[in-house]
C-alpha cells in the first residue's frame, strides 16, 4: 500500500506543479508522476534540514516544500525533455527545397 500512496502523491504533486508553471509542459504522464515523486523527496529533505519534517497536526510547511520541489523538478525535466525529444512531428512537415 505504501507504493500506491507514493504514486498517488507523485501524480497529484506533478499535476499541480504543471498547472502552476506558465505555458505547456509536453511531458508524458509517467514522467509527471516521477517528477512529483522526486519533488516530494526533495521537499521532505529540505523540511528535514529545516527541522520541520515532523510537527503536530498538518505539516503545511513540509507540503509547501514538496510542492516547490515538484515545481522545480517539473520545470527542469520539461526543458530537458523538450531538448531531447524536440519537435519530432514538425520535422516531417517542413517543405523541401
Amino acid at each position: 500500500m505504501g507504493w500506491l500512496w507514493v504514486i498517488i502523491v507523485g501524480l497529484v504533486l506533478g499535476l499541480i506543479a504543471k498547472a502552476i508553471i506558465p505555458g505547456k509542459q509536453n511531458i508524458p504522464l509517467w514522467l509527471t508522476i516521477l517528477c512529483g515523486i522526486l519533488g516530494s523527496v526533495l521537499g521532505n529533505a529540505v523540511a528535514g534540514w529545516l527541522g520541520v519534517a515532523n510537527t503536530k497536526g498538518v505539516d503545511w510547511t513540509r507540503h509547501v516544500l514538496q510542492l516547490i520541489g515538484a515545481v522545480i523538478v517539473v520545470a527542469l525535466v520539461a526543458k530537458v525533455w523538450h531538448a531531447i525529444r524536440g519537435n519530432r512531428g514538425a520535422a516531417g512537415t517542413r517543405e523541401r527545397i
